[in-house]
């Protein structure tokens, strides 16, 4: 470490692990459609619902670097960051990393919400199914399948971009391991992020599982 540099907490153990959790159930929601266990997805995609929420409601309340006002800049700073030539450190996400995070969110979102009411017109069907007439669900069901799409290619983007910024001399990825960076005495003097408690996201955690597991995750997990 550089004399000039401080090692500081950026991403408390509630955000770092909502980041390997989401890889995690991404690929296994991936596995499960591609090998027709659908009764797997359904379960993974719940547990998914329970995570997407917490870290929507954590973009208000949590840690100063997890909060949205944090990382979402107006467009022309996000423009501004793109095209200077010498990249600033960021404390949390960088201003285009704060896009991609809410370009995911959202993507995310869109492919729970249809998932709810989509079928596989042979088995399976999304708990809200019988909610829309049939060609609603099929076109929701063809939505699910296409944004999926569109989440393989915006989740190999962000996978470039580590790269790309590893070989330009960042590493993101130990941060979202370890929860620190190094940065500079002037980046951080006056702007240590505030790191809020584990025990508090353990209990928001808990408020939304408990009906995620009484409505959607039992009924599915008693049925297999």
């Amino acid at each position: 470490m550089s004399a000039t540099a401080v090692k500081v907490k950026v991403w408390d153990i509630s955000t770092r692990l909502f980041h390997w959790l989401l890889l995690l159930l991404f690929a296994g929601l991936w596995l499960t459609a591609e090998q027709g266990e659908m009764q797997w997805h359904q379960v993974l995609a719940y547990c998914l619902l329970i995570l997407i929420i917490f870290r929507l409601l954590w973009g208000f309340i949590g840690s100063d670097t997890a909060r949205f006002t944090a990382f979402v800049v107006p467009p022309s700073k996000a423009l501004a960051y793109l095209t200077a030539n010498s990249k600033p450190r960021s404390l949390g996400h960088n201003p285009l990393g704060g896009y991609m995070v809410l370009l995911m969110l959202g993507l995310l979102l869109i492919q729970l919400v249809s998932g709810l009411f989509s079928t596989d017109e042979v088995f399976t069907e999304g708990p809200l199914f019988s909610l829309v007439d049939e060609s609603v669900a099929l076109g929701l069901t063809w939505l699910h399948k296409t944004n999926f799409n569109i989440l393989l290619v915006c989740a190999a983007v962000h996978v470039l971009a580590v790269f790309i910024y590893w070989f330009n001399g960042e590493n993101l990825i130990k941060p979202m391991l370890t929860g620190y960076k190094e940065l500079s005495e002037q980046l951080t003097s006056s702007n240590i992020p505030k790191m809020k408690s584990t025990l508090m996201a353990l209990i928001l955690l808990a408020v939304l599982a408990l009906p995620v597991w009484f409505y959607l995750l039992k009924p599915v997990l008693d049925y297999i």
